[in-house]
């Protein structure tokens, strides 16, 4: 398999976005998820915020992505519908699919769509998760309309992923829309669980059928992913469809890439194409969660990292320092066509 098209070996040695740390804060402690489009002329990146108690969701924007200002919350706790109003994190907004092109948001019906994962309870990650979805028709992106019930849920699910379900990729390909997610078969916060990831498709956003052959993506024994293949980036690249994921074997989390002809059968590269990095730096724990795209001739691929937290980190979760990262395809000092 050929992943030439697909690396990026240059690691950027500093976060472009870290928690505040500011007391109250919605992202007081982490954030997470970086989920990175073009709009209006300029970069935004939506991830999650971790303030100790759960998720939330907000916007920040660039104009070299790399240095990243907040531009607000967009789902928000004790908004939303009981179900979604503790703990709210946005994963996708409807884009376009070429890796190779601009990253733009695509309207559906004259609105933008976003699908987002809420847990049940209290922490990070707490009980099992279910898929919702927002619309908005504002420019600025910044007020969301939730749907009231959850678009997929694990009780209707099989048993690999009773435990819940999120970390949502949403693709419209020939009139069907595709989501892969992942999912965890059980959801006990003291049992270790597996994490693997399935697709459902609609025709009109709503109603959602799973993949007969789901998970379309499974954890490899006895290897760097023999926990979790999580966190599906679906992208198109010339004839080609390719899936970032990351892998986990309980001590590590690593970037991973599928390749796939028609969305549902996938093959997946044996090796790491984003590894953890050596001690003391700032992925040794983690590289993973991928948001790609390109940007004059050059690949970006953010991911979240994180290495134990040490004295000075603006912002700390659980004994860990997790923040946004990006590696390149070339270096930054060269980005020219």
């Amino acid at each position: 398999m050929d992943i030439t098209d697909f690396l990026t070996s240059y690691k950027l040695d500093r976060p472009v976005l870290t928690g505040s740390g500011v007391p109250g804060a919605f992202d007081e402690q982490a954030v997470d998820c970086p989920f990175v489009f073009r709009h209006r002329d300029q970069y935004y990146m939506m991830y999650v915020g971790f303030d100790g108690v759960g998720y939330q969701t907000g916007l920040a924007i660039s104009d070299n992505l790399l240095d990243w200002r907040p531009a607000g919350l967009i789902l928000r706790r004790g908004e939303g519908n009981g179900w979604d109003s503790l703990n709210v994190a946005g994963a996708w907004i409807l884009r376009e699919n070429d890796m190779d092109g601009q990253p733009v948001l695509k309207k559906w019906n004259d609105k933008y769509w976003l699908v987002y994962h809420a847990y049940p309870g209290e922490g990070y990650e707490t009980g099992p998760a279910r898929i919702g979805l927002a619309w908005t028709e504002d420019s600025d992106l910044l007020t969301w309309h939730r749907l009231p019930e959850p678009i997929l849920v694990p009780e209707d699910g099989a048993p690999w992923e009773q435990g819940g379900l999120y970390k949502e990729c949403l693709v419209e390909h020939e009139g069907l829309f595709y989501m892969f997610y992942n999912a965890k078969n059980r959801s006990g916060a003291d049992e270790a669980w597996m994490e693997q990831t399935g697709l459902a498709t609609s025709t009109d956003l709503v109603h959602w059928t799973r993949a007969a052959d789901n998970p379309l993506l499974r954890v490899s024994p006895d290897s760097w992913e023999s926990r979790f293949v999580s966190d599906p980036c679906v992208l198109r690249h010339k004839d080609r469809w390719a899936l970032f994921y990351f892998g986990f074997d309980g001590r590590h989390a690593q970037e991973g890439i599928a390749l796939s002809d028609d969305l549902l059968h996938w093959q997946k590269h044996a090796e790491p194409i984003i590894r953890h990095g050596p001690e003391g730096s700032l992925d040794s724990l983690y590289a993973h969660k991928p948001s790609v795209i390109r940007h004059e001739g050059t690949l970006y691929h953010f991911y979240c990292a994180c290495r134990p937290s040490r004295p000075g980190d603006r912002a700390v979760h659980h004994g860990t320092f997790r923040t946004i990262a990006v590696a390149t395809s070339r270096p930054l000092g060269d980005r020219q066509d």
